[in-house]
Formats: structure tokens, C-alpha cells, sequence
């Protein structure tokens, strides 16, 4: 799948929340606080692939494994091999050549829910953070048009040092070449 970025479009608010409040339903027992939007597209102004990110605070990350067989009747598809299972639950729409959503499950007092959370702020509150980011996702997905996963981690350098910026230290994340070599 090719790594495109698009014009910020206002419509990913209005799917964000059509989700939203599908899954939150779906998730009522589960969930410690609403779900979010996160990743660049909950950032007004900012390029973008097209995916709409959502991140569910869970109160405990084992008990909400209970949750998945009800988001796959509901048409989210798990990643059961995802390299960092051991702090979330990771789910796409409506397939993997062709998504239109994320959605994370991470439970509530996770440092990587606090990151996401933090790194979208900073990218709503400060201009010109947001054009370095834009103008730096639309350089990487140029030269990792065919490849995601070195776009996925070119980009975090770029987060992991806006976190320590804000005096935040970053948590580790593997990569599914890194999960395969464990």
C-alpha cells in the first residue's frame, strides 16, 4: 500500500465521530474515559494520509481483549501480530489495502496513551510546529512512497523529539521487523 498524504479535509471530524460513537457503545464496559481522535488527521489545518486515528483509554488493557470478537462483528479488523500488543490493542477499517480507521485500545494509565494525547496538542496549539510536521510527512511519504513501515518510523524520530521538547521521554515502540527478531 502506497504512502500517501492528502489536504486537510473537514469531513475527518464528522467520521471521526460517526465511529466514535459507534465504538463507544460497543466499548461502554470497557472504556475509562471517551474515546479520542488522534494522529494527524484530529489536527485542524494538517496533511494527512486519509486514516482517521482513534485512541480508547481502556481500564485494563487484559480485560479488554473481551472487547475484540464485538469490534470484528462491528466491521474492525484486529492486528493480532502487532509488534506492540503488549501495551495495546490495534484495529483497522474496513480492510488493510484500503483503511479508512485506527483505533487503539490502550489502557488508561499507559505512558504511550499520554504521548499520543500530548504530541496532538502540541500539534494543534503551535503553527509552526504543525507546518515542520506537515512539511516533513509530505518529504518522507515522497521517498517511502512504497514503503510504510520506514515512513512510520522516519516520522517518529521526528515525535520522539518533540516529546523530550516538552519533557516528555518517549516510550519505546517496536517495529515489525524488530517483533520478528524477539
Amino acid at each position: 500500500m502506497a504512502v500517501e498524504t492528502a489536504d486537510y479535509d473537514a469531513s475527518w471530524q464528522r467520521t471521526f465521530s460517526e465511529q466514535r460513537d459507534r465504538v463507544s457503545m460497543a466499548l461502554a464496559r470497557w472504556l475509562s474515559a471517551p474515546i479520542e481522535h488522534v494522529g494527524s488527521t484530529s489536527v485542524p489545518g494538517l496533511a494527512s494520509k486519509p486514516i482517521v486515528d482513534m485512541l480508547a483509554p481502556v481500564t485494563s488493557l487484559p480485560d479488554a481483549h473481551g472487547a475484540v470478537p464485538i469490534l470484528e462483528e462491528a466491521g474492525w479488523l484486529s492486528w493480532p501480530s502487532d509488534p506492540n500488543r503488549s501495551w495495546r490493542l490495534w484495529f483497522l477499517r474496513p480492510r488493510p489495502e484500503a483503511r479508512t480507521h485506527h483505533l487503539y485500545l490502550i489502557q488508561y494509565d499507559d505512558p504511550h496513551l499520554r504521548e499520543l494525547l500530548l504530541f496532538r496538542d502540541l500539534l494543534r496549539s503551535q503553527p509552526e510546529l504543525r507546518q515542520r510536521y506537515e512539511l516533513l510527512k509530505h518529504l518522507l511519504a515522497e521517498a517511502y512512497r512504497d514503503d510504510r513501515e520506514a515512513y512510520t518510523e522516519a516520522k517518529g524520530r521526528f515525535v520522539e523529539e518533540v516529546l523530550r521538547e516538552a519533557g516528555m521521554e518517549p516510550q519505546p515502540r517496536l517495529r515489525a521487523w524488530q517483533a520478528n527478531s524477539c
